[in-house]
């Protein structure tokens, strides 16, 4: 059903390889002018050092935090990877899921399968997830706002802070316009047009990458940092969170007072608080990474500390609990015309508690060594087998199926639906006491059936969107929906019809695609870890702010959020 393409030529093989290394090149040096003077590799820095503020994670939190800090105060921000500039599958649009794809230990990603069987991603570079990301930009719901207790006048100018640098229009080409009409044909209503806010209804929301098909990223947010109150260093791992104790016998709080981290060559390094009432250790490092930095320091359950022989600091026994990952579940659809490149531009924010996105391109089968961008099986993306299935020899059939496949079978676009919250919530446990190696972590999918019910009522409109008639452009008329729910469970991408037709239900669809969409959140909850000014219950001097601290994800995207907590 879809047409088999020629072979490209030679000629045409050598010309967008140039024009690709032209561009390259071109990028190389236009990023390079962002040569930040307070940026420098782990390896340069003194064995001992003293800041203000020390931030553990200059991710999504961790940048637009360090650029407020340094306006009044001495800030040390502590980055386990490396640099995104530069880096063009950080920056092109068209490159989105390389990085993903990459399991080398210089990758700004570092994959992860969670219990659930589930493949996953944190981010290992400077401006965390947002390099990593779909680039969708959308805020969180007032009522989100109100419930965590920000005040929101100042979460108001904080977006917009954040909005200057890095928040953009999209273009809404052809294939994303017929999703939004679509979606209105669905009753997804009312037609929102293009808003930052979260509103029932269908509306484009904003992109981190601009017209160009260039992303921004928290790290641009950087620009605003006083460069005389900023040190940013790069491949520093932080190994742990130094305490003393501080107050009268029998009152005796830990206080935090400096961090332990080691730079690429394995040198040790500490950085210490200067003396203030006000100054602070501030863990950004992620959902994983600050409930497991914690439990490193000696914070944390205290079965897990004795079992690695970690001093106890602190028995709290909610550090990594409440895990939550909002499971995503996409159906992709062959089109018989050809389509842009688009990453998520729409959404169809639904009464039930489902979110309906959208990505579509050619590119999607055009990366180099086969990680076909979003349908890498390497990303976890619309796998062959249920998720405890999923093993490294599974990936790798997967890879060598689909690299049999046609080109112009991966022409086309996938629906997804993201449930919000999610109710279900899982748990981290240290698996080492190696920053480097990934904790274990389980989110339990589907555990509490609301989560499992708005999934099936959101594949239900992805159903209706799909048949819609806005939408049927780009389908094939002689593929009915079942066939591409089908496709979708069958193969490692949806293709050529070629699978038998296999009859079932939604709720057996959802928990057998099962993927992530990478907003997993919780480990260091407020009112279970922290208070609702971030601060660590029952120690001194240490915050946590990221997205370890989200009770639920925010709005359909958090990005967005998580750096507008920061500012």
């Amino acid at each position: 059903m879809v047409g088999r393409r020629s072979a490209p030529s030679v000629a045409y093989f050598l010309v967008t390889h140039a024009l690709f290394f032209l561009l390259a090149c071109r990028l190389s040096a236009s990023q390079q002018a962002r040569n930040y003077t307070f940026v420098h590799d782990a390896r340069t820095a003194p064995e001992i050092s003293y800041y203000d503020y020390i931030i553990v994670g200059g991710g999504t939190a961790g940048c637009p935090l360090a650029a407020t800090l340094s306006q009044n105060a001495t800030v040390l921000v502590l980055e386990r990877g490396g640099s995104p500039y530069g880096d063009p599958n950080i920056t092109y649009l068209a490159n989105f899921g390389a990085p993903l794809a990459d399991a080398s230990p210089s990758s700004p990603s570092q994959r992860f399968i969670s219990e659930d069987g589930v493949i996953n991603a944190r981010a290992r570079v400077l401006g965390g997830g947002s390099c990593l990301n779909a680039g969708f930009y959308s805020r969180a719901e007032a009522d989100y706002i109100r419930d965590v207790g920000w005040n929101s006048e100042l979460a108001k100018q904080s977006y917009e802070w954040v909005e200057k640098k890095v928040a953009f229009q999209p273009p809404m080409k052809q294939w994303q316009s017929a999703v939004r009409d679509g979606l209105i044909d669905a009753g997804v209503l009312p037609n929102n047009g293009f808003t930052y806010d979260h509103m029932y209804g269908t509306k484009v929301g904003g992109s981190i990458f601009d017209t160009a098909g260039h992303r921004h990223t928290a790290a641009d947010l950087l620009d605003y940092a006083n460069p005389d109150g900023l040190t940013v260093l790069l491949k520093a791992t932080a190994h742990k969170v130094l305490f003393h104790t501080r107050g009268t016998q029998g009152k005796a709080r830990p206080t935090a007072h400096a961090v332990v981290f080691r730079d690429s060559t394995g040198a040790k390094h500490r950085a210490y608080l200067n003396s203030g009432a006000h100054n602070e250790i501030i863990i950004s490092a992620g959902s994983l990474g600050s409930p497991q930095l914690l439990i490193l320091s000696g914070v944390g359950p205290v079965d897990q500390l004795k079992a690695h022989n970690i001093t106890v600091v602190l028995d709290q026994p909610m550090v990594g609990q409440l895990m939550s990952d909002n499971p995503m579940n996409a159906v992709f659809v062959p089109s018989p015309v050809p389509v842009e490149v688009s990453l998520i531009e729409v959404v169809g924010i639904t009464h039930f508690g489902s979110y309906i996105e959208a990505a579509s391109g050619a590119n999607f089968g055009s990366f180099p060594d086969n990680d076909y961008g979003l349908f890498s099986p390497k990303i976890g993306q619309l796998s062959t087998l249920p998720p405890k299935q999923r093993t490294p020899e599974a990936l790798e059939r997967a890879i060598y199926n689909m690299s049999k496949l046609d080109r112009a079978a991966f022409r086309g676009g996938f629906i997804l639906e993201k449930i919000m919250g999610p109710i279900s919530t899982g748990h981290l446990e240290l698996t080492s006491k190696n920053p480097n190696v990934n904790p274990s972590v389980t989110f339990n999918y589907f555990k509490h059936p609301e989560d499992l019910a708005r999934c099936v009522q959101g594949m239900s409109t992805i159903e209706r969107v799909i048949g819609s008639k806005p939408f049927s452009k780009f389908r094939y008329d002689t593929l009915s929906v079942p066939q591409l729910l089908n496709m979708t469970a069958t193969a490692p991408v949806n293709l050529l019809p070629r699978h038998s037709n296999s009859s079932v239900s939604l709720e057996q669809f959802c928990k057998d695609t099962v993927m992530t969409i990478w907003h997993y959140h919780g480990g260091c909850q407020v009112g279970a870890v922290v208070d609702r000014d971030y601060k660590v219950i029952g120690v001194d001097a240490l915050r946590v702010i990221d997205g370890s601290t989200f009770n639920a994800s925010p709005g359909t995207n958090p990005q967005a959020t998580v750096m507008m907590l920061g500012r």
